[in-house]
């Protein structure tokens, strides 16, 4: 039935949304570091190494980030689906 999904205590519900939070903070930061960090700030140093004849800073800027955003969302849908069953709450 719909209606008959776990209670959590208020506990175990804050020690959720704890872990939701850490994991959703880091994946961000994660997501800064490669978009910004590699494609902006680090790109002078990036630039000394070429991925298929383009400087890694741009391929950064241009695919990398993109690539690692992926990454992240299929990372976060494992980790989000693991976190659920760990507090009772996947299907």
């Amino acid at each position: 039935m719909a209606g008959n999904k776990p209670q959590l205590t208020k506990d175990q519900a804050k020690a959720y949304w704890r872990a939701t939070i850490r994991l959703t903070i880091t994946l961000l930061v994660i997501w800064f570091a490669v978009s910004y960090g590699a494609g902006v700030l680090f790109r002078d140093i990036l630039d000394k190494v070429s991925i298929g004849g383009a400087p890694l800073g741009f391929w950064f800027a241009q695919q990398g980030a993109i690539y690692v955003f992926l990454i992240l969302i299929a990372y976060y849908c494992f980790a989000m689906t693991r976190l659920e069953k760990r507090f009772g709450l996947g299907e």
